[in-house]
C-alpha cells in the first residue's frame, strides 16, 4: 500500500508539474520592452495572403491591426501616419471593459449585480414610477434588458427625461447606450473611486495598458494605443488571469459574462457579443436573426465591437486574439458585424494552399484550458476525428460527453468531479486535464 501511494503521489506531482509547464506557455508581454513575436512560417502563412489582408484593411480606412497567438505577436500593421504609440477610441468595444470592471467590483464586495440600480444612482434616475424603476438592476444594465425605451430622440442621453418606460425590466432586449453609460456612475458610487482611477488600479496598471476614459457628449469613451487593446484581449483569452495574477477573481462572473446572459438575445453576454449561438439580435431592432453573428469565425469567439469598426476578437480554441482600429469602413453599422466577419474570411485564408512546411501547431495535441471548472467546456485541438478517451487518476475509463466542431472536440465536463484526467486520442497522443 505504501509503495502504491508513493507511486500515485509521484504520478500526481508529475501531472501537476506538466500542467504548470503547459500553462506557462501562454506568453504575457512585459510592461516595458520588447513584445515577443512568432514567425509567420510557423503557421504556414503566405506573405501574399497577408498582403491581401492588409490591402483590404487599408481600403477600409483602418489605422491598425494586430493578431496574437498565445500572447505573442504574429501580425502587426499600422496604416498611414498611425503608429504603435498612437491613441484611438474604442467606442462600444469599451463596453466589454466596463463589464469587466463591474465583475471586479463585485468580486471585491463593492456591489452585487442583483442590486437595484437606484442603490447607486439614486431614486429618480429615470422618468419611470418608483415600482417600475425599482425593478431595474445592475444585471439589467449589463445585459441590455432595462426595459427603457431605446428609440428616443437621443439614445445616448442619460438624463431622467430621456430614460422612458417601454417594458418591465428583463422582458425586452434593446441595445441602448444610456443605461450602459450609467454603469460608470454605478462603479464610481460603489467603489468610491473615479472610473479612470479604478480602471488604472485594477486593470490597466497590472497588465500594462495605457489608456483613459474621456467625455464625449453623454458618453464616456475609452482610448488607448493598439497594443493596450491587445493586452485586454489577452486578459480575456486567459480568463481574467495575467501572468499568474488573478485580475478578476469572480470566475463565475466571467463565465456568465462570456456566455448568453439571457434568452432574448442569445448572442449577448455582459456587454460582450458572442459567436456560435443559434440566434442574435441587432441594435435598433426587435427582430431575432437565426444563426451566428460571424459565421466564418470559430464558434467560441467572443467580441468587443464598436462603432466605425473598433473590434477585439478572442478565440480560446485557437489561442487567438486580434483587433482592428480605424475610421468607418464600408459595410459598417452601429455594431460592425459584416466587417468583422469579412476580416475573419481573410484570416482563414492566411495559410498557404500548398506548402511543404510542417504546421507545428496543428500537429500538436492541444487543450484549452488545461485547468477548468466542472461544467466548463474544454476544447481538444486534434487532427484525429475519433472521440477521445478519458481516464481518471486511477486509470479508470470514464464516459466522454462532447461533440466535434471546426476547432476539434468540445469536452463537456458537467459530470466530471474535481480531479486529474488523461485525455487520449486514437493515434496514441495524450494530454493531462485538471478539473477544479
Amino acid at each position: 500500500m505504501l509503495i502504491f501511494n508513493l507511486k500515485r503521489g509521484l504520478f500526481l506531482i508529475f501531472i501537476l508539474s506538466f500542467t504548470l509547464t503547459s500553462i506557462a506557455q501562454t506568453y504575457f508581454p512585459p510592461k516595458t520592452g520588447t513584445w515577443d513575436t512568432l514567425s509567420i512560417n510557423r503557421f504556414g502563412y503566405c506573405q501574399e495572403r497577408i498582403d491581401s489582408l492588409y490591402n483590404f484593411l487599408e481600403k477600409q480606412n483602418s489605422k491598425s491591426f494586430i493578431l496574437l497567438h498565445d500572447g505573442k505577436i504574429v501580425l502587426e500593421k499600422y496604416f498611414g501616419t498611425f503608429t504603435k504609440d498612437s491613441n484611438w477610441y474604442w467606442a462600444s468595444a469599451g463596453k466589454t471593459l466596463t463589464g469587466f470592471c463591474v465583475g471586479i467590483a463585485q468580486a471585491e464586495g463593492k456591489l452585487k449585480i442583483t442590486d437595484q440600480s437606484s442603490k447607486y444612482l439614486g431614486s429618480g434616475w429615470t422618468s419611470l414610477n418608483q415600482t417600475q424603476e425599482d425593478k431595474i438592476t445592475v444585471w439589467n444594465q449589463l445585459t441590455m434588458t432595462t426595459g427603457l425605451k431605446d428609440n428616443v430622440a437621443d439614445p445616448d442621453c442619460t438624463l431622467p427625461a430621456c430614460l422612458q418606460y417601454a417594458d418591465v425590466a428583463g422582458n425586452r432586449w434593446a441595445y441602448h447606450n444610456a443605461p450602459y453609460t450609467l454603469l460608470d456612475k454605478v462603479i464610481e458610487s460603489a467603489t468610491g473611486s473615479s472610473l479612470n482611477v479604478y480602471v488604472y488600479q485594477k486593470i490597466a496598471n497590472p497588465i500594462g495598458m495605457k489608456g483613459l476614459y474621456f467625455k464625449s457628449g453623454y458618453n464616456n469613451v475609452y482610448a488607448s494605443d493598439s497594443r493596450s487593446m491587445a493586452r485586454f484581449g489577452l486578459l480575456l483569452l486567459n480568463k481574467g488571469v495575467w501572468n499568474g495574477a488573478l485580475i478578476l477573481k469572480d470566475t463565475n462572473y466571467l463565465k456568465q459574462m462570456t456566455n448568453s446572459s439571457q434568452t432574448i438575445n442569445k448572442g449577448y453576454g455582459y456587454l460582450t457579443w458572442l459567436n456560435g449561438k443559434t440566434s442574435y439580435m441587432a441594435p435598433q431592432s426587435q427582430l431575432v436573426f437565426p444563426g451566428a453573428i460571424s459565421p466564418d469565425a470559430p464558434n467560441d469567439v467572443i467580441m468587443a465591437l464598436g462603432k466605425n469598426g473598433q473590434v477585439i476578437n478572442v478565440s480560446a480554441s485557437k489561442g487567438l486574439v486580434w483587433l482592428r482600429m480605424g475610421n468607418e469602413p464600408n459595410n459598417n453599422g452601429l455594431v460592425p458585424w459584416i466587417f468583422n466577419n469579412e476580416i475573419w474570411k481573410y484570416i482563414n485564408q492566411l495559410p498557404c494552399a500548398k506548402t511543404n512546411k510542417i504546421d507545428i501547431e496543428s500537429e500538436k495535441l492541444g487543450l484549452f484550458p488545461n485547468i477548468a471548472r466542472s461544467g466548463e467546456m474544454v476544447y481538444l485541438k486534434s487532427r484525429c476525428k475519433d472521440v477521445p478517451q478519458i481516464f481518471n487518476s486511477l486509470w479508470q475509463s470514464i464516459k466522454v460527453e462532447g461533440e466535434f466542431n471546426a476547432e476539434g472536440y468540445r469536452i463537456n465536463t458537467q459530470n466530471m468531479p474535481s480531479g486529474i484526467y488523461l485525455v487520449k486520442i486514437k493515434n496514441g497522443q495524450s494530454i493531462r486535464m485538471v478539473i477544479q
